[in-house]
């Protein structure tokens, strides 16, 4: 665990940082480190969270403030903004005023990951060590900064490259030259491609990116290939390709730890109703779209197919997972890291569980009270019909499991919506 500061002394930064953008980063070229980012003495250990104010990313930074950890958010605010850093701040301090403990640390650079002024950031935290120039105060890195919307990756294949896929690497290098070799990474189910078509649990072995073996629990070894088939988007490609770059820098230099999470479909919101899915671009999943409806600025929420095979209802299987379980589940990875024996290591992050679009819809409208007008229309290109995760390994490699129901998630994010706290 990190060392943490007092309450008053957890106000060290403010410099705040998602995705890219091209005038994103033309806007950090003016970048200078304000008077409270420096009043840090430089003794802290700190996890960075990169991309750190989204969704997944400023819920999964409470939970490393809730566990003790100092954060250091790095994040351009293209798709997020800087009043989660506020609530992510107060929801922290509210924890640990209850249970009696010190705040720690919360660090905030605006700034793109992709900046020539990350080696700045980066050389403020290093250790001063003059037997070693490779050790750093920032002991572990999650990385959430990347563009996510299938349906613009395939209008802008290089924005999603180069983001996604360079800009990992550029990182990885900067990484290196500072002795940072924890790192977690936010992957997604994408991966799996057409494996999904089977219509059962997918497990990480249905994707590996060295060659393998299974031991059956009747002794048969089964010799796994790597490889994805039918990728279907620039965005599950680039993150193919990012863990498979992170499978290799592993394979080369084992003294990295690096950690894919392979998410499912995080919906939900911090259960205050405070923090939530709020972002700037268009949203495409169903729980945000849903919410437009109930909001009035959709008239209708549109189901694409209502005659999957092996659906209860006919209505599409997905795994929602509660984004504070996902959340919870990076500090888990983040502690296991430390006595892996892999150097590169997935994990499924779902309940394990499937619910139709129709128990979604039904799920909103009990949390709601309100009814949801709903249009099925077709099948989109690429759209599977079940997508559900087996979470065996997460569960007792990580010592983790989710916790929230559907109906949790609906109200939760109900709750947000409504914005029946008042901040």
């Amino acid at each position: 665990m990190y060392r943490t500061t007092s309450s008053s002394s957890s106000l060290n930064s403010l410099v705040l940082g998602s995705p890219a953008s091209q005038s994103s980063l033309e806007d950090i070229e003016t970048y200078r480190p304000s008077p409270l980012e420096e009043s840090d003495d430089g003794s802290l250990d700190y996890v960075m969270v990169v991309g750190g104010l989204g969704y997944i990313g400023s819920h999964t930074a409470l939970e490393l403030l809730k566990a003790n950890y100092n954060v250091l958010i790095i994040d351009n605010l293209a798709n997020a903004f800087e009043s989660a850093l506020q609530k992510i701040r107060k929801l922290a301090d509210e924890h640990h005023a209850r249970i009696g403990t010190n705040m720690p640390s919360l660090m905030f650079s605006k700034l793109d990951y992709r900046s020539s002024h990350m080696r700045t950031i980066l050389g403020r935290y290093a250790v001063r060590d003059p037997y070693s120039t490779r050790l750093s105060h920032i002991k572990s890195v999650i990385h959430f900064a990347a563009h996510k919307s299938v349906e613009e990756s395939i209008s802008n294949p290089l924005d999603y490259y180069q983001n996604n896929v360079c800009g990992l690497v550029n990182l990885l290098i900067l990484l290196e030259d500072f002795g940072i070799h924890n790192f977690v990474f936010s992957s997604s189910a994408t991966v799996y491609g057409l494996e999904a078509e089977k219509g059962q649990q997918l497990r990480e072995e249905d994707l590996v990116h060295h060659n393998e073996e299974e031991v059956s629990t009747l002794g048969h070894i089964k010799r796994l290939v790597p490889g994805a088939r039918g990728l279907t988007s620039p965005y599950g490609r680039s993150k193919y390709f990012s863990e498979a770059i992170l499978a290799d820098l592993a394979l080369a230099n084992p003294s990295w730890r690096i950690t894919a999470l392979r998410y499912f479909n995080p919906v939900g919101s911090e259960p205050t109703g405070l923090l939530g899915e709020n972002p700037r671009h268009k949203p495409t999943n169903l729980f945000p779209v849903i919410s437009e409806v109930l909001k009035g600025s959709r008239p209708v929420l549109q189901v694409f197919g209502a005659d999957w095979e092996g659906s209860r209802d006919g209505t599409p299987v997905r795994d929602f997972i509660h984004v504070v379980d996902l959340a919870r589940g990076h500090v888990a990875a983040l502690a296991a890291a430390e006595n892996r024996q892999h150097a590169f290591r997935a994990y499924n992050l779902g309940t394990g569980k499937g619910s139709t679009v129709a128990e979604v819809i039904d799920s909103m409208q009990r949390a709601s009270g309100r009814s949801i007008p709903v249009e099925y229309v077709g099948r989109r290109p690429g759209d599977v019909g079940y997508c559900v995760a087996a979470t065996t390994r997460a569960t007792k490699e990580l010592n983790w499991q989710t916790e929230r129901s559907l109906l949790e998630c609906a109200e939760d994010t109900w709750r947000c919506l409504e914005g029946l706290v008042v901040a």
